[in-house]
């Protein structure tokens, strides 16, 4: 039963039994009245008149209804509910070191990242690559969207070859999507450190052997599997053909593989993303450069992906403001969607479906602590509005830096080529101290999966569905009172480690098989005795307190930990203590 179900029952038994009193004492002596409100008092829940009881769920209805009205008019209420909420969650063992969630947030590190690290190294039962002759065929992989929506699409190509067992042409990246960037796989990706990374997992050439291709007698067969296919689906559908054909193509690929794979698969998912698709030397020094550049300003930065591009905000069918002149543009924009249903932007908003405005970013950002002196790598293309939508976010933060401010006549061989402009942006944000999302698009989805893996760096974002109230409101309260409930807001939305539960949403975003926790230095012990409560913190480090207090298994695990400094072993550790599509980047 809720905390809540109880403190009702507790005080409505308490006013029924004073009720009670108060009528007896009318039919007996003073002495008698005293004497049996006093036995009543004390016995309370023993002895009850028979009442009408008040269905809880109707309280809970009336309750709910209540709040609901007063948020709709103040946009006050709802954005405290969630942190009451978390409150009620059963945690994990490292947040009972943060007494329960209470202490402020870190806005710049997680002090909980310490416990986590990547791990994707492939299994001792993992086989090795087939060799090309003796596989089942040539794998051809035709890439859709931006940048980051292909490097979906390389990604799951690599496994989908590792499930039918076939050599994996290099892929054919996307020239016809809304960006018009002709360049090719080996313009952005260094191909040969593909190719010899993954030599263990999946066989990859640059191009069917003419051999081949001289030997078929139709060409290759052409086909486009449903979104998020099970890996069941390429066993049955597509390898008969590869089998028949030798050479198949699968166009349009992107988000064709299902996010629920086995753990093998998903580290192969990993070594792929964050290991082998490594971009080319050009683009890695320009970065590191503009990189190095921010660094010497500040030692810390945050970088802010705006997404407030034409094209995002005519896909969201969101309103900012702009009268006519805004509706006609995005809608002439929204055309080229012919599928997208007609919305109501006021709801959009309330779902929190549309982008936070520059300004809007600029206000979460300072109401969380980041001080006007704060360095801001801003990564973003054609901003909806220019220098006009940017003012407030630039009066906020004054310290305000693009790739284009940074690299001067560095960036021009660059500039023809949008991929290659979205890989500068892309190193920059993995670079940086804090990353901040607008949306939850392709380069939001991979760089905070990235982000995770490489030691849990902050990740910020907007939880924007609680916000729109608090900005629609926010000439209503004063600054402490909006910076406390944006604070409030974003618990559970700051990139802390176990935010998300593994399996839920993409694995792109939340790589939860390649994510192995560290055995801590430091545990947190709770034991009663009696009606107390005592919680010391313990030191494990040391074999002979981990055998008493948490048996033998954990100093296995201790000791395998240690072990591991001189041993490439990846080791998963998890404490026996109780545990509480828009596709374009």
């Amino acid at each position: 039963m809720g905390v809540a179900s109880k403190a009702w029952r507790y005080s409505g038994g308490l006013v029924l039994n004073n009720l009670d009193s108060a009528i007896l004492n009318q039919q007996k002596p003073k002495q008698q009245s005293q004497e049996l409100h006093s036995n009543n008092f004390f016995l309370g829940w023993k002895w009850r008149r028979p009442t009408v009881a008040v269905p809880w769920t109707l309280v809970c209805g009336l309750m709910l209804f209540s709040v609901g009205l007063i948020s709709l008019f103040t946009g006050h209420v709802a954005s405290d509910l969630e942190w009451y909420s978390q409150r009620l969650v059963k945690r994990t063992w490292y947040s009972k070191l943060d007494r329960v969630g209470r202490a402020p947030i870190d806005v710049w590190k997680s002090k909980f990242s310490n416990f986590y690290y990547g791990c994707s190294e492939r299994a001792p039962h993992f086989t090795p690559a087939v060799r090309e002759r003796l596989s089942n065929g040539y794998l051809l992989i035709a890439t859709s969207g931006g940048l980051n929506q292909q490097r979906t699409g390389i990604t799951d190509a690599v496994v989908v070859a590792r499930i039918l067992n076939a050599t994996l042409v290099v892929p054919e990246l996307d020239h016809h999507s809304y960006w018009k960037d002709e360049s090719d796989f080996f313009d952005i990706f260094d191909v040969h450190w593909f190719i010899s990374y993954l030599a263990k997992d999946v066989p990859i050439v640059k191009k069917v052997p003419e051999k081949v291709m001289r030997s078929m007698e139709k060409p290759p067969y052409t086909m486009r599997v449903p979104r998020k296919s099970e890996p069941e689906y390429y066993v049955e559908q597509v390898l008969p053909i590869l089998l028949r054909r030798r050479v198949v193509q699968l166009t349009k690929f992107d988000y064709r593989l299902s996010n629920d794979l086995d753990e093998d698969l998903q580290k192969l998912r990993c070594r792929v993303n964050y290991h082998a698709l490594r971009f080319t030397k050009p683009i890695r020094n320009l970065s590191q450069r503009l990189v190095t550049r921010m660094r010497k300003m500040a030692k810390r930065f945050i970088a802010v992906h705006l997404r407030f591009e034409p094209d995002m905000l005519a896909f969201s069918g969101c309103y900012y403001g702009g009268g006519d002149k805004e509706r006609f543009e995005l809608g002439e924009i929204r055309k080229r969607w012919k599928t997208l249903p007609d919305i109501s932007p006021d709801e959009e908003r309330m779902r929190g479906k549309c982008p936070l405005t520059p300004h809007e970013v600029g206000l979460l950002l300072r109401a969380l602590g980041f001080e006007n002196n704060t360095y801001l790598y801003v990564a973003s293309g054609e901003i909806y509005g220019g220098e006009e939508t940017l003012r407030p976010l630039r009066e906020l933060f004054p310290n305000f830096y693009t790739k284009e401010m940074l690299a001067g006549e560095e960036l021009k061989p660059f500039l023809p080529f949008s991929s290659r402009l979205a890989a500068i942006d892309y190193i920059v944000c993995d670079e940086s101290d804090v990353f901040v999302t607008n949306n939850n698009g392709n380069m939001a989805k991979v760089l905070a999966g990235r982000r995770r893996y490489m030691g849990h760096k902050r990740t910020i974002r907007p939880n924007a569905k609680r916000l729109s109230a608090l900005f629609t409101a926010r000439d209503k309260m004063d600054w402490s009172t909006f910076a406390r409930k944006v604070k409030s807001c974003q618990r559970g939305f700051m990139g802390e480690p176990e935010e998300i539960k593994p399996g839920r949403g993409e694995f792109h975003e939340f790589p939860s098989s390649c994510i192995c926790q560290k055995p801590s230095k430091y545990y947190v012990v709770n034991k009663n005795k009696g009606d107390q409560n005592f919680t010391r913190i313990v030191n494990v480090s040391k074999a002979e307190s981990s055998n008493k207090i948490f048996g033998k298994e954990h100093e296995k695990s201790v000791l395998k930990w240690k072990n591991r400094t001189t041993s490439n072993e990846p080791v998963s550790f998890t404490e026996d203590i109780d545990h509480d599509d828009f596709l374009s980047d």
